[in-house]
Protein backbone atom coordinates (compact mmCIF):
# COMPACT_ATOMS: atom_id res chain seq x y z
CA UNK A 1 0.00 0.00 0.00
CA UNK A 2 1.54 3.67 -0.87
CA UNK A 3 -0.54 4.97 2.26
CA UNK A 4 1.54 7.55 4.42
CA UNK A 5 0.56 7.91 7.47
CA UNK A 6 0.54 10.73 9.77
CA UNK A 7 -0.14 10.40 13.72
CA UNK A 8 -1.53 13.64 15.53
CA UNK A 9 0.36 13.08 19.01
CA UNK A 10 3.15 10.51 20.24
CA UNK A 11 1.29 9.63 23.87
CA UNK A 12 -0.59 6.52 25.03
CA UNK A 13 -2.56 6.31 22.38
CA UNK A 14 -0.16 7.39 19.17
CA UNK A 15 2.81 5.67 20.28
CA UNK A 16 1.62 2.45 20.09
CA UNK A 17 -0.15 3.05 17.18
CA UNK A 18 3.26 4.59 15.28
CA UNK A 19 5.00 1.47 16.14
CA UNK A 20 2.38 -1.38 14.91
CA UNK A 21 1.62 0.53 11.52
CA UNK A 22 5.57 1.39 11.05
CA UNK A 23 5.60 -2.35 9.84
CA UNK A 24 4.01 -2.20 7.25
CA UNK A 25 3.45 1.71 6.39
CA UNK A 26 5.74 5.04 6.46
CA UNK A 27 4.76 6.92 9.32
CA UNK A 28 5.45 10.25 10.59
CA UNK A 29 4.32 11.31 14.14
CA UNK A 30 3.58 14.93 15.14
CA UNK A 31 4.45 15.99 18.68
CA UNK A 32 3.20 18.83 20.08
CA UNK A 33 6.67 20.32 21.31
CA UNK A 34 9.88 20.24 19.60
CA UNK A 35 11.37 18.47 22.53
CA UNK A 36 8.72 15.59 22.64
CA UNK A 37 10.00 15.06 19.30
CA UNK A 38 13.48 15.27 19.91
CA UNK A 39 13.40 12.66 22.91
CA UNK A 40 11.17 10.15 20.44
CA UNK A 41 13.70 10.62 17.88
CA UNK A 42 16.53 9.24 20.63
CA UNK A 43 14.36 6.81 21.55
CA UNK A 44 13.05 8.22 25.06
CA UNK A 45 9.54 7.37 25.66
CA UNK A 46 7.94 9.11 28.47
CA UNK A 47 4.86 6.72 28.62
CA UNK A 48 7.04 4.34 29.46
CA UNK A 49 5.84 1.94 27.30
CA UNK A 50 8.76 1.08 24.56
CA UNK A 51 12.74 0.95 24.88
CA UNK A 52 15.15 2.86 22.70
CA UNK A 53 15.35 -0.19 20.55
CA UNK A 54 11.82 -0.33 20.03
CA UNK A 55 11.52 2.71 19.13
CA UNK A 56 14.38 2.77 16.57
CA UNK A 57 13.35 -0.57 14.76
CA UNK A 58 11.36 1.32 12.51
CA UNK A 59 11.89 4.74 10.81
CA UNK A 60 9.40 6.13 12.47
CA UNK A 61 9.91 10.07 11.78
CA UNK A 62 9.11 12.78 14.92
CA UNK A 63 8.05 16.23 14.14
CA UNK A 64 6.74 19.33 15.96
CA UNK A 65 6.15 21.15 12.38
CA UNK A 66 2.80 20.13 10.30
CA UNK A 67 4.74 21.07 7.15
CA UNK A 68 7.01 17.88 7.21
CA UNK A 69 3.56 15.68 7.38
CA UNK A 70 2.50 17.48 4.10
CA UNK A 71 3.10 14.11 1.93
CA UNK A 72 1.02 12.11 4.30
CA UNK A 73 -2.17 10.81 2.78
CA UNK A 74 -4.23 9.39 6.35
CA UNK A 75 -4.37 10.98 8.94
CA UNK A 76 -4.88 9.84 12.81
CA UNK A 77 -6.12 12.28 15.32
CA UNK A 78 -4.78 11.02 19.10
CA UNK A 79 -4.64 13.61 21.34
CA UNK A 80 -6.21 13.89 24.60
CA UNK A 81 -9.78 15.38 24.89
CA UNK A 82 -10.28 16.88 28.88
CA UNK A 83 -13.18 18.15 30.24
CA UNK A 84 -12.80 21.79 31.74
CA UNK A 85 -13.13 23.03 35.52
CA UNK A 86 -17.27 23.29 34.89
CA UNK A 87 -17.17 19.56 33.73
CA UNK A 88 -18.04 19.99 30.01
CA UNK A 89 -15.65 19.19 27.17
CA UNK A 90 -12.80 20.60 26.20
CA UNK A 91 -12.26 20.35 22.74
CA UNK A 92 -9.14 22.46 22.34
CA UNK A 93 -6.83 19.29 21.38
CA UNK A 94 -8.95 18.37 18.91
CA UNK A 95 -9.73 21.50 17.20
CA UNK A 96 -5.60 22.35 17.31
CA UNK A 97 -5.20 18.97 15.59
CA UNK A 98 -7.32 19.38 13.28
CA UNK A 99 -6.99 22.99 12.22
CA UNK A 100 -3.30 21.64 11.97
CA UNK A 101 -4.24 18.93 9.12
CA UNK A 102 -6.41 21.63 7.27
CA UNK A 103 -3.46 23.23 6.66
CA UNK A 104 -2.24 20.53 4.12
CA UNK A 105 -5.05 18.43 3.44
CA UNK A 106 -5.22 17.60 0.32
CA UNK A 107 -7.71 15.78 -2.21
CA UNK A 108 -8.53 12.17 -1.22
CA UNK A 109 -6.79 12.33 2.00
CA UNK A 110 -8.29 10.19 5.08
CA UNK A 111 -8.59 12.14 8.51
CA UNK A 112 -9.26 9.61 11.43
CA UNK A 113 -10.21 10.38 14.77
CA UNK A 114 -9.24 8.21 17.88
CA UNK A 115 -9.68 10.78 20.59
CA UNK A 116 -13.01 10.10 22.16
CA UNK A 117 -15.32 12.70 21.32
CA UNK A 118 -18.84 13.42 21.78
CA UNK A 119 -21.63 11.88 19.84
CA UNK A 120 -21.63 13.73 16.55
CA UNK A 121 -18.00 15.65 17.17
CA UNK A 122 -16.44 14.00 13.96
CA UNK A 123 -19.09 14.70 11.56
CA UNK A 124 -20.59 18.03 12.73
CA UNK A 125 -17.49 19.94 14.56
CA UNK A 126 -14.37 18.42 12.88
CA UNK A 127 -15.40 18.32 9.18
CA UNK A 128 -16.51 21.29 8.78
CA UNK A 129 -13.63 22.56 10.47
CA UNK A 130 -11.42 20.78 7.84
CA UNK A 131 -13.75 22.41 5.28
CA UNK A 132 -13.55 25.82 6.64
CA UNK A 133 -9.83 25.85 6.64
CA UNK A 134 -8.69 23.86 3.69
CA UNK A 135 -11.47 25.25 1.39
CA UNK A 136 -11.95 21.07 0.10
CA UNK A 137 -15.27 19.44 0.09
CA UNK A 138 -16.17 16.88 3.38
CA UNK A 139 -16.88 12.95 1.16
CA UNK A 140 -16.19 15.21 -2.06
CA UNK A 141 -12.54 15.97 -1.56
CA UNK A 142 -11.29 14.45 1.71
CA UNK A 143 -13.09 11.90 4.21
CA UNK A 144 -13.15 11.11 7.61
CA UNK A 145 -12.83 8.38 10.48
CA UNK A 146 -13.60 6.96 14.19
CA UNK A 147 -12.22 4.29 15.54
CA UNK A 148 -12.00 4.70 19.42
CA UNK A 149 -8.83 3.97 20.98
CA UNK A 150 -8.60 0.57 23.31
CA UNK A 151 -5.04 1.66 24.62
CA UNK A 152 -4.91 0.41 28.48
CA UNK A 153 -1.55 1.91 29.52
CA UNK A 154 1.22 -0.40 31.23
CA UNK A 155 -1.44 -3.96 30.03
CA UNK A 156 1.24 -5.86 28.39
CA UNK A 157 -1.51 -8.26 27.56
CA UNK A 158 -4.23 -6.68 26.52
CA UNK A 159 -2.32 -4.95 23.78
CA UNK A 160 -2.77 -3.07 20.33
CA UNK A 161 -2.67 -6.07 18.01
CA UNK A 162 -4.78 -7.80 20.71
CA UNK A 163 -7.89 -5.87 21.04
CA UNK A 164 -10.77 -5.67 18.64
CA UNK A 165 -11.17 -2.24 17.28
CA UNK A 166 -14.09 0.09 16.01
CA UNK A 167 -13.94 1.32 13.05
CA UNK A 168 -16.42 3.41 10.79
CA UNK A 169 -15.69 5.92 7.70
CA UNK A 170 -17.75 8.42 6.07
CA UNK A 171 -18.55 6.79 2.97
CA UNK A 172 -18.58 2.23 2.97
CA UNK A 173 -15.11 3.53 0.20
CA UNK A 174 -13.51 4.62 3.37
CA UNK A 175 -14.71 2.21 5.66
CA UNK A 176 -13.12 -0.28 3.69
CA UNK A 177 -9.87 1.00 3.61
CA UNK A 178 -9.62 1.71 7.08
CA UNK A 179 -10.76 -2.01 7.29
CA UNK A 180 -7.40 -3.36 5.29
CA UNK A 181 -5.18 -0.59 7.25
CA UNK A 182 -6.25 -1.57 10.50
CA UNK A 183 -6.53 -5.05 9.78
CA UNK A 184 -2.77 -5.35 9.33
CA UNK A 185 -2.01 -4.59 12.67
CA UNK A 186 -5.33 -6.18 14.61
CA UNK A 187 -4.87 -9.48 15.44
CA UNK A 188 -8.03 -9.40 17.47
CA UNK A 189 -10.43 -8.77 14.59
CA UNK A 190 -12.33 -5.36 13.36
CA UNK A 191 -15.79 -4.75 14.47
CA UNK A 192 -17.59 -2.45 11.46
CA UNK A 193 -19.58 -0.11 13.65
CA UNK A 194 -22.80 1.17 10.63
CA UNK A 195 -21.73 4.75 11.57
CA UNK A 196 -19.38 7.46 12.84
CA UNK A 197 -21.53 8.11 15.53
CA UNK A 198 -22.23 4.77 16.38
CA UNK A 199 -18.41 3.97 16.95
CA UNK A 200 -18.39 7.26 18.52
CA UNK A 201 -20.78 5.75 21.21
CA UNK A 202 -19.40 2.79 21.39
CA UNK A 203 -16.12 4.23 23.01
CA UNK A 204 -18.44 6.87 25.37
CA UNK A 205 -20.87 3.82 27.41
CA UNK A 206 -17.94 1.23 27.54
CA UNK A 207 -16.52 3.57 30.07
CA UNK A 208 -19.45 4.59 31.22
CA UNK A 209 -20.30 1.23 32.19
CA UNK A 210 -17.52 0.82 34.65
CA UNK A 211 -17.91 4.38 35.83
CA UNK A 212 -21.66 3.23 37.31
CA UNK A 213 -20.50 -0.47 38.14
CA UNK A 214 -17.85 1.51 40.47
CA UNK A 215 -19.92 3.75 41.94
CA UNK A 216 -22.57 1.19 43.08
CA UNK A 217 -19.54 -0.71 45.03
CA UNK A 218 -18.57 2.97 46.44
CA UNK A 219 -21.71 3.22 47.43
CA UNK A 220 -21.88 0.33 49.21
CA UNK A 221 -18.76 0.26 50.93
CA UNK A 222 -19.23 2.98 53.34
CA UNK A 223 -22.58 0.85 54.55
CA UNK A 224 -20.91 -2.48 54.59
CA UNK A 225 -17.87 -0.99 56.62
CA UNK A 226 -20.56 0.45 58.84
CA UNK A 227 -22.35 -3.36 59.10
CA UNK A 228 -18.90 -4.82 60.02
CA UNK A 229 -18.82 -7.11 56.89
CA UNK A 230 -15.62 -6.17 54.38
CA UNK A 231 -16.95 -5.40 50.48
CA UNK A 232 -14.46 -7.39 49.07
CA UNK A 233 -15.76 -10.58 50.86
CA UNK A 234 -19.06 -9.97 49.56
CA UNK A 235 -18.11 -9.23 45.50
CA UNK A 236 -15.90 -12.71 45.88
CA UNK A 237 -18.90 -14.34 47.32
CA UNK A 238 -21.13 -12.89 44.54
CA UNK A 239 -18.59 -13.50 42.03
CA UNK A 240 -19.82 -16.98 42.56
CA UNK A 241 -22.90 -16.62 40.32
CA UNK A 242 -22.36 -16.52 36.73
CA UNK A 243 -23.55 -13.57 35.55
CA UNK A 244 -22.17 -11.00 38.54
CA UNK A 245 -19.14 -8.72 37.27
CA UNK A 246 -16.62 -8.13 40.39
CA UNK A 247 -16.27 -4.47 40.23
CA UNK A 248 -14.45 -3.10 42.81
CA UNK A 249 -14.35 0.15 45.04
CA UNK A 250 -11.60 2.42 44.40
CA UNK A 251 -10.53 5.90 43.19
CA UNK A 252 -11.67 6.85 39.25
CA UNK A 253 -8.99 8.98 37.90
CA UNK A 254 -7.01 8.98 34.29
CA UNK A 255 -8.25 10.37 30.83
CA UNK A 256 -11.04 7.80 30.41
CA UNK A 257 -13.33 6.39 33.04
CA UNK A 258 -13.40 9.70 35.01
CA UNK A 259 -13.77 11.73 32.03
CA UNK A 260 -15.87 9.71 29.07
CA UNK A 261 -19.14 10.47 31.21
CA UNK A 262 -19.10 14.11 30.72
CA UNK A 263 -19.20 14.11 26.89
CA UNK A 264 -22.47 11.60 26.81
CA UNK A 265 -23.93 14.02 29.74
CA UNK A 266 -22.65 16.99 27.25
CA UNK A 267 -25.19 15.15 24.27
CA UNK A 268 -27.52 14.63 26.74
CA UNK A 269 -28.06 18.34 27.75
CA UNK A 270 -27.87 19.32 24.21
CA UNK A 271 -30.35 16.80 23.06
CA UNK A 272 -32.51 18.06 26.39
CA UNK A 273 -32.47 14.56 27.68
CA UNK A 274 -31.81 13.98 30.85
CA UNK A 275 -29.39 11.03 31.99
CA UNK A 276 -29.82 11.13 35.62
CA UNK A 277 -27.73 8.04 36.50
CA UNK A 278 -24.68 9.07 34.63
CA UNK A 279 -24.05 12.12 36.93
CA UNK A 280 -25.16 10.46 40.09
CA UNK A 281 -22.23 8.24 38.99
CA UNK A 282 -20.05 11.09 38.48
CA UNK A 283 -20.65 12.32 41.61
CA UNK A 284 -20.77 9.29 43.45
CA UNK A 285 -17.00 8.45 42.63
CA UNK A 286 -15.71 12.27 43.00
CA UNK A 287 -16.37 11.80 46.26
CA UNK A 288 -14.70 9.29 46.98
CA UNK A 289 -11.52 11.62 47.53
CA UNK A 290 -13.21 13.45 50.10
CA UNK A 291 -14.48 9.96 52.07
CA UNK A 292 -10.90 8.68 52.34
CA UNK A 293 -10.09 12.04 54.03
CA UNK A 294 -12.40 12.17 56.17
CA UNK A 295 -12.14 8.49 56.89
CA UNK A 296 -8.05 9.20 57.63
CA UNK A 297 -8.81 12.14 59.74
CA UNK A 298 -11.47 9.95 62.19
CA UNK A 299 -8.95 7.12 62.13
CA UNK A 300 -5.81 9.18 63.35
CA UNK A 301 -8.33 10.54 66.40
CA UNK A 302 -9.60 7.12 66.44
CA UNK A 303 -5.59 6.44 67.59
CA UNK A 304 -5.61 9.29 70.08
CA UNK A 305 -3.55 10.78 67.61
CA UNK A 306 -4.49 14.59 66.68
CA UNK A 307 -4.08 15.59 63.19
CA UNK A 308 -2.51 18.73 63.44
CA UNK A 309 0.12 17.22 64.78
CA UNK A 310 0.10 13.69 62.35
CA UNK A 311 3.24 12.78 59.88
CA UNK A 312 1.48 11.05 57.07
CA UNK A 313 2.71 9.09 53.91
CA UNK A 314 0.82 8.91 51.09
CA UNK A 315 1.95 6.20 48.30
CA UNK A 316 1.26 6.65 44.28
CA UNK A 317 -0.16 9.71 42.74
CA UNK A 318 -0.39 7.90 39.20
CA UNK A 319 -4.37 7.19 38.19
CA UNK A 320 -3.27 3.52 38.09
CA UNK A 321 -0.55 1.05 39.18
CA UNK A 322 2.52 0.74 37.23
CA UNK A 323 1.85 3.68 34.73
CA UNK A 324 3.33 6.54 35.02
CA UNK A 325 0.40 8.41 33.52
CA UNK A 326 -1.18 11.38 36.78
CA UNK A 327 -3.99 12.46 34.92
CA UNK A 328 -7.03 13.60 36.85
CA UNK A 329 -5.32 11.86 39.44
CA UNK A 330 -7.61 11.31 42.67
CA UNK A 331 -4.90 10.91 44.61
CA UNK A 332 -3.66 14.66 44.85
CA UNK A 333 -7.07 15.47 45.54
CA UNK A 334 -6.35 13.64 48.55
CA UNK A 335 -3.10 14.75 49.37
CA UNK A 336 -4.28 18.72 49.08
CA UNK A 337 -6.83 18.22 51.41
CA UNK A 338 -4.93 15.94 54.08
CA UNK A 339 -2.25 18.71 53.29
CA UNK A 340 -4.40 21.21 55.13
CA UNK A 341 -5.48 19.21 58.05
CA UNK A 342 -2.01 17.63 59.19
CA UNK A 343 1.13 18.74 60.36
CA UNK A 344 3.11 17.37 57.56
CA UNK A 345 2.62 14.84 53.93
CA UNK A 346 4.85 13.51 52.19
CA UNK A 347 4.27 11.32 48.50
CA UNK A 348 6.14 9.06 46.74
CA UNK A 349 5.81 7.76 43.71
CA UNK A 350 9.12 6.51 41.90
CA UNK A 351 6.99 5.57 38.94
CA UNK A 352 5.03 9.10 38.20
CA UNK A 353 8.13 11.74 36.79
CA UNK A 354 8.68 14.21 39.75
CA UNK A 355 8.66 17.21 37.27
CA UNK A 356 5.35 16.47 35.36
CA UNK A 357 3.54 16.15 39.17
CA UNK A 358 4.78 19.60 40.10
CA UNK A 359 3.66 20.92 37.11
CA UNK A 360 0.22 19.89 37.09
CA UNK A 361 -0.44 19.67 40.80
CA UNK A 362 2.25 21.55 42.42
CA UNK A 363 3.51 18.33 44.69
CA UNK A 364 7.00 17.71 44.96
CA UNK A 365 7.58 13.64 45.32
CA UNK A 366 10.60 12.03 47.17
CA UNK A 367 12.01 9.13 46.59
CA UNK A 368 11.55 5.52 48.49
CA UNK A 369 15.60 5.66 49.51
CA UNK A 370 14.64 9.28 51.21
CA UNK A 371 11.59 7.31 53.35
CA UNK A 372 12.81 8.27 57.02
CA UNK A 373 12.32 5.32 59.17
CA UNK A 374 9.11 5.30 62.07
CA UNK A 375 8.25 8.75 61.12
CA UNK A 376 4.64 8.35 59.73
CA UNK A 377 1.93 8.46 62.07
CA UNK A 378 -0.05 6.73 59.04
CA UNK A 379 0.46 5.47 55.45
CA UNK A 380 -2.56 5.62 52.81
CA UNK A 381 -1.71 3.06 49.60
CA UNK A 382 -3.56 5.22 46.65
CA UNK A 383 -1.62 3.37 44.35
CA UNK A 384 -0.60 -0.41 43.88
CA UNK A 385 2.48 -0.06 42.41
CA UNK A 386 4.55 -4.18 42.48
CA UNK A 387 7.47 -1.96 43.59
CA UNK A 388 5.01 -0.82 46.89
CA UNK A 389 4.93 -4.62 47.58
CA UNK A 390 8.85 -5.02 48.94
CA UNK A 391 8.54 -2.00 51.64
CA UNK A 392 7.68 -3.30 54.83
CA UNK A 393 5.57 -0.50 56.41
CA UNK A 394 4.33 -1.59 59.54
CA UNK A 395 7.79 -2.54 60.63
CA UNK A 396 10.01 0.67 59.23
CA UNK A 397 8.12 3.50 57.88
CA UNK A 398 5.06 3.39 60.66
CA UNK A 399 4.93 5.03 64.38
CA UNK A 400 4.11 2.26 66.75
CA UNK A 401 0.79 3.49 66.84
CA UNK A 402 0.21 3.94 63.23
CA UNK A 403 -2.26 3.59 60.99
CA UNK A 404 -2.31 2.07 57.50
CA UNK A 405 -4.94 2.97 55.18
CA UNK A 406 -5.04 0.51 52.19
CA UNK A 407 -7.44 2.05 49.13
CA UNK A 408 -5.90 -1.06 47.08
CA UNK A 409 -6.32 -3.75 48.50
CA UNK A 410 -2.23 -4.49 47.87
CA UNK A 411 -1.58 -6.05 51.80
CA UNK A 412 -3.20 -8.90 53.07
CA UNK A 413 -6.42 -9.10 54.51
CA UNK A 414 -6.02 -8.28 58.39
CA UNK A 415 -2.83 -5.58 57.51
CA UNK A 416 -4.55 -2.33 57.33
CA UNK A 417 -6.58 -0.42 59.34
CA UNK A 418 -8.99 0.62 56.83
CA UNK A 419 -9.54 -0.86 53.19
CA UNK A 420 -12.20 0.23 50.81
Amino acid sequence: MSKKICIIGGGYVGLPLAVAFAEYFSVIVLTKTKAHAEELSKGIDRTQAFSSDELRRHPIIFTSDISNTSDATVYIVTVPTPIYDDYTPDLSPVEDATKSIASVLKKDDIVIYESTVFIGCTEEFCAPLLEQKSGLKFNKDFFCGFSPERINPSDTERTIHTVVKIIAGSTPPITEQMKEMYGKIIHAGLHIAPSIKVAEASKLIENIQRDVNIALMNELSPLFKVLGINTNDVINAASTKWNFQPYRPGLVGGHCIGVDPYYMLYNGEKQNIPLPLIALARKTNNAMSHYVVDSTLELLRQHSIKPSDANILMLGITFKENCPDIRNSQSARIFSALKAAVNTIDLCDPIADQQEVYRVYEIRTIPMADLKPKRYDAVIITVAHTLYKTLEIQKLLLQENGIIIDLKGLLPLGKSSFTL
